[in-house]
């Protein structure tokens, strides 16, 4: 691996250093640079225009959505460049954390499946912020098997009417658009009755309900589809296709959603190398110090990780399996070092007010966000697979439900009923 930039990548290095010093916000940089995963600092209205305020410049500035073509909003760069902007872009990134699912997963998936059309309507206002996005995918009922969800189009003449649940869907209560996979033929294998569509958020019978979650905040939704008719030009590919035009959006989720997680070592360093004990500065505890050890070779493994990343990307080849690997290790620690801060804390651990905790509660909503991370994006097992069947080549669960067709398969009430109706492809098996 070579970790140096070239010297192409460095002039590009250069500009982009260049552009975001005279242009970004950086009267937001102290309260950015203090936001925590899980734990907010700024009222969702202002974040959502400041968030936009910074997209529209970087749209304008050629600076958005680099690696799409500049037809549709895009700079037309290289994979390596966009990482470099993203290395440069540090704080300031935060600021584009509600445009992840639009950018990183529904417009990858409208550049790869949609029409002519449908790109050049949607992915210039994707890239400047204009539209929102999420993604419709996962259920009640399903579990962390996307090919079993059971919301139904229906087809009536240049329409469809879609009846069924969603949840787990992150933005959608302030999404233009949403990413809609739903089942269009109950008689044949479940992977091949999908069809994949776009919806608009405000249409008649669609109701949005957040959830509320541990840390208090409501960034996931539950979606109900009540009649809701939607125009057959918002179909992505053919009828039945849905299923291999998700496999677009679930390819770009590991890296969008594992690119913005923290693993909290180096605030967990930072806390300890500051805190005093009742037998002396924390950092000189021999315990203490062996923990730090083992999430310091996490954190090393998973830099260099993703420098493998970057090499494959600078020469010109497609990343492996890494993005699984990291997302699987970052989610299990983040949640470890939360758990071990707050030991370290005592009684103090268990406040959760940023205004009375400890380190502003910061491990705290480590804690409380953290079991989230462990399902979305693809749950801990699932990820386990993924690396078990496709990288080391283990062999793969029995589905005896992969070739039945969909309404056939056993069910007791809304669950499934045999095992194996939990589990589908690899790649299928996961949660948003």
């Amino acid at each position: 691996m070579d970790f140096n930039d070239t010297d192409q990548e460095a002039e590009f290095r250069r500009e982009v250093r260049d552009w975001i010093a005279r242009n970004a916000p950086t009267e937001l940089w102290e309260t950015l640079n203090s936001f925590s995963f899980g734990q907010a600092k700024m009222d969702s209205d202002a974040l959502m225009r400041h968030s936009k305020a910074w997209q529209r410049k970087k749209h304008a500035g050629g600076w958005a959505c680099l690696n799409w073509p500049k037809a549709y909003g895009g700079r037309d760069a290289t994979p390596i460049e966009r990482v470099i902007w993203q290395q440069e872009e540090g704080v300031y990134a935060m600021l584009s954390a509600v445009f992840t699912l639009g950018i990183g997963m529904c417009g990858p998936t409208l550049l790869e499946n949609a029409s002519e059309a449908q790109c050049r309507r949607h992915l210039p206002k994707i890239a400047s912020g204009e539209e929102v996005w999420c993604q419709l995918f996962s259920e009640p009922s399903g579990g962390s098997d996307l090919a079993g969800l059971r919301t139904s189009a229906k087809r009536e003449g240049d329409e469809w009417v879609v009846d069924g649940q969603k949840i787990w869907t992150t933005g959608a209560h302030y999404s233009d658009y949403g990413l809609l996979l739903a089942r269009t033929d109950f008689t044949v294998p479940k992977h091949r009755g999908l069809t994949m569509f776009y919806v608009d958020m405000k249409t008649p019978g669609i109701e949005v309900r957040p959830i509320k979650q541990l840390n208090g905040q409501s960034e996931f939704n539950e979606v109900y589809f009540t009649g809701a008719r939607i125009p057959d030009a918002q179909r992505i590919g053919d009828v039945g296709a849905g299923w291999h035009i998700s496999l677009t959006t679930l390819m770009n989720e590991r890296l969008a959603v594992g690119g913005v997680m923290p693993t909290g070592f180096p605030e967990m360093l930072a806390f300890c190398e500051a805190l005093q004990t009742d037998a002396g500065p924390a950092i000189e505890d021999p315990d203490i110090c062996a923990h730090l050890a083992g999430w310091a070779i996490r954190h090393l493994g998973l830099k260099h990780t993703s420098n493998r990343t970057l090499s494959a990307l600078s020469n010109g080849k497609l990343p492996g399996p890494e993005n699984s690997i990291a997302k699987l290790v970052i989610s299990q620690t983040l949640q470890e070092i939360a758990h071990y801060a707050m030991s370290l804390q005592g009684d103090w651990g268990i406040l959760v007010d940023e205004a009375d905790a400890v380190d502003e509660g910061r491990f705290q909503a480590y804690l409380l966000r953290s079991p989230g991370m462990r399902i979305e994006g693809g749950t801990d097992e699932i990820l386990r697979n993924i690396i078990g069947e496709r990288v080391l080549g283990l062999p793969a669960d029995i589905r005896v439900d992969k070739t039945m067709p969909f309404n056939q398969i056993p069910v007791s009430g809304t669950a499934p009923s045999h095992p194996a109706a939990a589990r589908s492809d690899i790649v299928e098996n996961r949660a948003v």
